[in-house]
């Protein structure tokens, strides 16, 4: 028994509508609709999947998507669910950077985002909890992910070399301490054992197109190769090197290669970027920039959109009659230069990973990883924090009420299970009844 391609292709664009909350709620979303409903496929084979996307630079829910497309349905079949999952956040996110390039500095549009920003900080702690949740069952990994915590948070170690760090403790753990470094999943009396047989099942054969084979190795390294050397050549044509647009296909080129860890771990390196280097936008608009990711669908590094948006938008305002355009070149170039490396990894590495499903001198490591993940997200909260509460930087005056609204955007998501359009839509709306009171008192 299998799955229709065009079932799978109606459920991957619908994926692409529906799939809010950042990499975490993508993910209980896959999880809920693929292994407990659909059955498409069992919980270990998809963890096993989960755990080699978090070990990937890039976006680890459109990663996962791709590799259970392709899985499903060979090359073609991973290229198209990867690609409905980013498409609609593209223009939606294209639609929101123009509003807020054109009406940002209306008062009330400013509440708005005033309101929005405070929730943002406490979406990415419930993220942190959430997938801590999932992952660290037990001491061993909670302690990698404090430690993680503090190499980042305290040392300011690069996430890289946290990720080298982990792996090699898995391994070795995996070695010698194999309890500690087994990955849950339908095994025992877990509630998997429940859902019934998946299509693809813990035991079901690697099919023939995900067994390793190194002249397709090649060929879909040499096709990824050119469309990467194909667009960033015809950018520098046309541009020139040091102009803006082949600028953001490099910088975005080395964001999905270097930055491991899922879109939580990519955001601090593109904010050093864009903001601190580049100059491409602001902290506070990098900040807004989240906020309009988490309340659109699809993959939450998505932000790159609205980061490639702004330096084409605001780099071309003065001469040109309509920048909108250019913004959009800045959009389409950030995405795809992200995205394209995404696709490279799953077509060609995921044979590999598909031979190693069960291996635990292979899976500890990536449970290793997945735990200090866990602690780089938790530190990117307070990233945000910072900024938010202490807009004007350390020694200026504190949000009192940005500190209130994100504490009960807290207690709506940690309490009462509120989902992330909730939370953001009433802190929205206080953001402007603190507007509202601010003009009615003066």
């Amino acid at each position: 028994m299998s799955v229709p391609l065009s079932e799978a292709l109606k459920f991957w664009a619908k994926l692409g509508f529906i799939s809010f909350g950042g990499p975490a709620g993508q993910i209980a979303v896959l999880h809920q609709e693929l292994v407990e409903k659909r059955r498409w496929i069992s919980e270990r084979r998809f963890l096993h999947a989960l755990n080699y996307c978090m070990l990937l630079p890039g976006p680890e829910a459109q990663q996962l998507v791709t590799y259970i497309g392709w899985l499903m349905h060979r090359s073609w079949g991973g290229i198209l669910a990867g690609t409905l999952f980013v498409l609609p956040s593209l223009f939606i996110l294209i639609a929101l950077s123009w509003i807020y390039l054109t009406f940002g500095q209306v008062p009330w549009i400013a509440a708005i985002f005033f309101g929005i920003k405070p929730a943002v900080v406490a979406i990415v702690l419930h993220a942190a909890m959430r997938i801590g949740k999932r992952t660290l069952h037990n001491q061993a990994l909670k302690w990698i992910a404090l430690v993680s915590f503090l190499a980042i948070f305290i040392l300011n170690l690069a996430f890289p070399i946290i990720v080298l760090i982990a792996a090699a403790i898995g391994y070795w753990g995996g070695k010698r301490y194999p309890e500690y470094f087994q990955q849950t999943g339908s095994h025992g009396n877990s509630k998997a054992s429940n859902y019934g047989s998946a299509i693809i099942d813990d035991n079901t054969p690697t099919p023939l197109h995900a067994q390793f084979n190194l002249q397709k190795t090649i060929k879909h390294s040499a096709i990824a190769f050119s469309l990467w050397l194909l667009p960033i050549a015809a950018l520098i044509a046309i541009f020139g090197w040091k102009t803006l647009f082949p600028q953001i296909a490099w910088f975005f080129t080395k964001a999905a290669l270097l930055t491991f860890g899922g879109a939580y771990a990519v955001l601090p390196y593109v904010y050093q970027g864009a903001v601190d280097h580049f100059h491409w936008l602001s902290a506070n608009q990098m900040i807004d920039g989240l906020a309009l990711g988490e309340t659109t669908p699809g993959p939450l590094i998505m932000v790159v959109a609205f980061v490639g948006y702004l330096a084409g938008h605001i780099q071309h305002l003065i001469g040109n009659s309509n920048p909108f355009w250019f913004g959009v070149l800045g959009a389409c170039v950030a995405t795809w230069f992200t995205f394209l490396p995404s696709f490279f990894f799953i077509l060609v590495g995921g044979p590999l990973i598909e031979s190693t499903h069960g291996k635990l001198g292979f899976t500890a490591p990536l449970t290793a990883i997945t735990a200090a993940v866990v602690g780089v997200i938790a530190n990117l909260g307070l990233f945000f924090a910072y900024h938010v509460f202490l807009p004007s930087g350390l020694g200026a005056s504190i949000s009192w009420i940005s500190i209130v609204i994100c504490l009960l955007a807290g207690l709506a998501l940690f309490k009462y299970q509120k989902g992330v359009i909730t939370v953001l839509g009433g802190s929205a709306f206080a953001g402007l009844l603190a507007y509202l009171a601010a003009v009615l008192m003066g």
